[in-house]
């Protein structure tokens, strides 16, 4: 695979995390009841991130959650015999607060719709909200994000790679060829 294009650099990827941070906080009228839920991997620090632009906006600390969709997946059986499942880390009641299940990507909706499965498990939310850092369209299920850091239009043979200091080294949003 090849890097075709950088899309987001750092700057314009930690400018994106805070409007949609104050997206969050217009919609919701503030952090009341407010809570986000990150999916593994990369949601979860990107989460973390807009936790923290919250709080600085509001001076507030929300919590934040860790979501582990393995075995929700409808294609569990297609990334491994033996797939690695990781712990679900949320310390926190989510009956009837508005969550915002973060994500790095949005690209078929099969994610999410895993992930929602997996959230309604641990409670029943007045309201689940989706917050993704990009949404590259070619939608097979019905799923919508309300926050959105760059809609990005893609041909099906490009991956949209997204690398976050965290895990990565570096924050940045690239469009890589397949081969």
């Amino acid at each position: 695979m090849k890097e075709k294009a950088k899309l987001l650099d750092k700057d314009t990827l930690n400018r994106s995390l805070m409007r949609v941070a104050h997206e969050i906080l217009e919609k919701n009228k503030g952090t009341k009841d407010l809570s986000l839920v990150g999916i593994r991997n990369r949601g979860v620090y990107l989460a973390k991130r807009l936790a923290d632009y919250i709080g600085q906006i509001e001076k507030v600390r929300i919590p934040v959650g860790i979501l582990d969709i393995t075995l929700y997946r409808d294609d569990l059986t297609l990334i491994a015999a033996q797939p690695v499942v990781h712990k679900t880390e949320i310390d926190f009641d989510i009956t009837d607060k508005n969550i915002v299940l973060v994500d790095d990507v949005l690209y078929t909706g099969r994610t999410i719709r895993a992930a929602l499965d997996a959230l309604v498990d641990l409670g029943r939310p007045k309201s689940i909200q989706l917050a993704v850092l990009v949404d590259r369209g070619h939608r097979e299920l019905p799923i919508r994000a309300e926050y959105v850091g760059k809609n990005i239009p893609t041909s099906q043979n490009e991956t949209v790679e997204v690398h976050l200091v965290e895990v990565d080294g570096s924050d940045e949003v690239v469009i890589v060829e397949k081969e």
